[in-house]
């Protein structure tokens, strides 16, 4: 007895079929304009802070019903000298501690997120200084017009990446071993 070859035809229709019941698609998003990403720490003297709204970014996003479920994948970098504190010595101290001309960008790769509706958390390789590490921080995200927004900040250690504390006035003026990284960053699908 011969057992019938089923139909590609019949089984292409039928994959479509239930596949149109799922909802889920995945979308490419690229970072919209205006970033923020700031450093924050301390010194002997005072607080500091760094801030820069440049960068690239993309990513893709599971979407269901309209709805995000999940980022599959996301890329992100800045250059470092684009963090800016408003001090002209500060700002030097700052790209020389962190071999800004060995290593231009600052960069992190999504590697999972968890969570739903606005909260989640990130896990990811962050590079700082030309030194990768696993991170892991909490996200808040908000929905508008067809972009994502994601809030976030993480508390480190410079020395974590190798990056030696900067001095000053001939090490009168030390560094702080902590920071706090923060984003805001937008993105938007391509179309």
């Amino acid at each position: 007895m011969r057992t019938p070859k089923p139909n590609p035809l019949i089984l292409l229709v039928c994959l479509l079929f239930v596949g149109s019941f799922t909802g889920f698609s995945q979308t490419k998003y690229v970072l919209s304009s205006s970033p923020m990403f700031k450093v924050e720490g301390g010194s002997t003297l005072h607080d500091w802070a760094m801030t820069s709204q440049s960068g690239a970014g993309e990513g893709m996003f599971v979407l269901e019903g309209g709805q995000l479920k999940t980022v599959q994948s996301l890329q992100i970098s800045f250059p470092a000298e684009t963090l800016k504190s408003g001090t002209k010595g500060l700002d030097t101290n700052a790209y020389k501690a962190l071999n800004t001309g060995k290593n231009k960008d600052i960069r992190f790769v999504l590697k999972e997120l968890t969570g739903s509706g606005t909260s989640f958390v990130a896990k990811g390789d962050l590079t700082i200084a030309g030194v990768t590490k696993p991170v892991s921080f909490p996200v808040k995200m908000s929905a508008a017009g067809g972009k994502y927004t994601f809030e976030g900040s993480l508390e480190t250690k410079l020395t974590t990446f190798n990056v030696t504390p900067p001095t000053a006035l001939m090490g009168t003026v030390k560094t702080e071993d902590g920071v706090k990284l923060s984003f805001k960053s937008t993105f938007q699908p391509t179309i």
